[in-house]
This record gives C-alpha cells, sequence and structure tokens, in this order.
C-alpha cells in the first residue's frame, strides 16, 4: 500500500486555485481537478504534507475504492470486497458516514448501516478470534459518496477540516472560515508591503490568515490530524515536514525581510468583544505585532495612505440582522470607501442586492461559499500599483482566472 488515490477537497469553484498551490507545492504531474477537489497518486509523505501545507483546501482524503451499486446487495458486496484490513486493525474504530446525490440508493441511514455492515464481516474474516470490534484504537473515519450509482468510499485523514488552524480559541457568532479566509486573499493579490484593512474584523480570520501567509507559515503546523495516529503514517514522516516546513518560513521571512519590515494590517469593528477576541487570536496565532485592532465603526474610517486593500465579509441579512439593515450598511460603506480612489476593495457577502447598495458596479465577481452559504466575492481592483508590484500582480491574476469567477 505504497501508493494510493489521494483526495484533496474544495469549495465549488475554489479547484483551480487549489491545483494552482498544490503545483507550487511541488505536485505538478497526475493531477486531476474535478467538482469537489483535486486527485492524486501518493503515499504517506503526501497526506502529510498535504495536511501540513495546504492552506486552501478543505480535508484530505484517501481512497479505499469505488464500485457501481443500485441495489443494498450490491452495495454490501462491492464494501466487502475492498481490502479493508490493509487500513484497520481488530482496535480501529471506523465511524460511517456520507451522501447519496442521484442515485437509486438515495437512503443515507441505509447505505451507512450496510457499509459498516459489510466492513465488520470483512474484518470478522480476516481476524477470526475477533467476535465484537470495540473500536478503542486510532479513528479512520469511512466517507462514502454515491453519485450517479457509483459509490466512493474514502477515509477522512484530517480529522477536523483544514480550516481550523490551531489558533481559534474562541468561537464567534457566524465566523469566517480560514480557507475561505485564504482564498480571498489570493485573488486579492494583497501583497505584505500593501496596507490591509478589514474595517468589520469580527474574531480577525482574515487579518490573522494574511499575516501567515505572508511570513510563509504552514497553516497545519500547529495542530493535529487523525491519521496521525495511524500505522500507516509513520511518526518520523510528521517530525519531518514540520521541521522541513519551519525551515522554509524562516527562509521565506529572511528572502522577504524587506517587504516584511513595511507589513501593516489593521482591524476594526463596533463590537468590542469582537475587538477582543481577535487581539487574543493574533497573540495565539504569532501575529499580534503585525496587527493593529481598534474598535471603529465604519462610518468613522478615513486612511491617507495609498495603494491599500479592503478584505472583508461584513454582515449581511441571511446571517446577522436583516437584510435593510445590511443594504444601509453597504451604502454607508460605499460613501466612506468612495475617496480612497486608489484603493481595492474586496467584499465577501451573500445580499443580492450589495452592488446597488455600495454604488458600484464590482470589476469582477467570484461565486465563493462560507460554510453552506453561497456568497459573491466583489472585487473592486484600483489602479495598477508602482512598478514593484506588478510581477506580483500579474502572477495574482492568473490564480483569479483559475477560480472561474463570473462577473
Amino acid at each position: 500500500m505504497n501508493s494510493y488515490k489521494i483526495i484533496v477537497t474544495a469549495p465549488s469553484g475554489v479547484e483551480g486555485l487549489l491545483r494552482k498551490e498544490m503545483n507550487r507545492l511541488g505536485y505538478t504531474e497526475g493531477l486531476t481537478v474535478g467538482k469537489g477537489g483535486v486527485t492524486f497518486s501518493g503515499g504517506p509523505v503526501d497526506l502529510v504534507r498535504c495536511n501540513t501545507l495546504i492552506r486552501q483546501g478543505e480535508r484530505v482524503l484517501v481512497e479505499v475504492g469505488s464500485f457501481p451499486a443500485v441495489t443494498f446487495e450490491e452495495l454490501f458486496q462491492g464494501t466487502k470486497a475492498l481490502p479493508w484490513e490493509e487500513w484497520l486493525d481488530a482496535e480501529a474504530a471506523f465511524p460511517v458516514a456520507g451522501k447519496s446525490l442521484k442515485s437509486q440508493l438515495f437512503s443515507v441511514s441505509d447505505c451507512q448501516a450496510i457499509i459498516k455492515k459489510a466492513i465488520v464481516q470483512r474484518l470478522q474474516e480476516k481476524y477470526k478470534k475477533v467476535t465484537w470490534f470495540a473500536e478503542t484504537g486510532p479513528v479512520y473515519q469511512v466517507e462514502f459518496r454515491i453519485t450517479q450509482d457509483q459509490v466512493t468510499i474514502m477515509l477522512d485523514t484530517s480529522g477536523d477540516g483544514l480550516h481550523k488552524r490551531g489558533w481559534r480559541k474562541l468561537s464567534a457568532q457566524a465566523p469566517l472560515k480560514e480557507t475561505t479566509a485564504a482564498v480571498m486573499l489570493t485573488l486579492s493579490n494583497w501583497r505584505p508591503h500593501q496596507l490591509l484593512i478589514d474595517p468589520f474584523c469580527g474574531s480577525g480570520t482574515i487579518l490573522i490568515e494574511g499575516a501567515l501567509k505572508a511570513l510563509g507559515a504552514a497553516p497545519g503546523l500547529n495542530r493535529s490530524f487523525a491519521c496521525e495516529k495511524w500505522p500507516q503514517v509513520p511518526a518520523a514522516l510528521w517530525r519531518q515536514v514540520r521541521e522541513e516546513a519551519r525551515e522554509n518560513a524562516a527562509l521565506w521571512q529572511q528572502e522577504k525581510s524587506a517587504e516584511l519590515a513595511e507589513m501593516r494590517l489593521e482591524g476594526y469593528d463596533i463590537d468590542a468583544n469582537a475587538i477582543s477576541m481577535a487581539r487574543y487570536h493574533a497573540k495565539l496565532a504569532g501575529v499580534d505585532k503585525y496587527i493593529h485592532f481598534q474598535q471603529r465603526d465604519i462610518k468613522d474610517f478615513r486612511s491617507s495612505k495609498k495603494y491599500g486593500a479592503v478584505i472583508t465579509n461584513p454582515v449581511y441579512g441571511q446571517r446577522m440582522g436583516d437584510d435593510q439593515e445590511a443594504a444601509a450598511l453597504y451604502r454607508t460603506m460605499g460613501q466612506v470607501l468612495a475617496p480612497l480612489d486608489t484603493w481595492s476593495f474586496y467584499v465577501l457577502t451573500s445580499h443580492p442586492g450589495f452592488e446597488e447598495a455600495f454604488g458600484r458596479k464590482a470589476t469582477k465577481n467570484t461565486k465563493l461559499y462560507n460554510g453552506r452559504l453561497e456568497c459573491r466575492l466583489y472585487q473592486y481592483h484600483g489602479p495598477r500599483p508602482p512598478r514593484r508590484d506588478r510581477a506580483a500582480e500579474e502572477e495574482g491574476q492568473a490564480e483569479e482566472k483559475q477560480a472561474g469567477g463570473d462577473s
């Protein structure tokens, strides 16, 4: 079992950006981009690297097998035929979850039970002295997808989603996922020497993610993953990849020291509790010296800086408050930001009337998902910055094109 199919999942519309990110990590051959993620062949070290290093993916799965099934008997026999003993020992825990779409086997609960039963019978035949599996060992979350009568069964190597970087200890109302913030930052083409403002910073996700990305910090460096406890993934690989990630970050920071010396990120929010939470999280993430947080209403925002960027996820009626309040907030936002004619603005919202309320049609808008909520990232590109930014700007535009945004 030296090589197997690995799937790095991503929300719809992010697959192209994820492929580009994986290319930069050295995965240039054999990648297949499909709806919901990127697939390639790899081994244990790739499970470690993808979980530790990928910033815009959601989960890292490994495929156990795939087969057609239109009856419960076919589902049972197809599952039982897979080499479960190569993954699961007699102590392993293997909960089952999944989805079915456009298939004759549409009852998810029934499919869960049948898949579980098939795995148990397979293991009982391999571990003949075991009649009962207590499941007290490492957790191998079994995930199934049934799409148009084709069954794919996978194991989730991540555990918690990759958006959980390890620094968020306090919960906030309707928090932005870190992976979504990473996508927003990529599409904005923000660079560390450019002032970055989030006037609705909440618990600080966009700014913290921006600082960590600018520092070259591996997003999964300070958390654990489900497959760390799997014997198929040696502990030495985790030590190796983490040490390499630290060394690479140090080299990156040395190379980019001039840019990082200018890095300035500012976060504002009307809620004092949110600002307190943001400061706490920035300290836990080790980036508090780069970010200034202050309680401030959007109507009081002013700046004399040139070529700044606003990247934000303001409240919208579907999440917090109602549509009229959200529209009023966007009108104020448009009026306050209008004088900043050399700035760029990137606003994520699900509100369909954003552009009208903001007072300007976006240069481009890209469909993104914040969790399960469909949103649009409205992009207002300012004038081209000084020459030292040009190469970076062109690289960012190429990445944005890969995302397949709609105008």
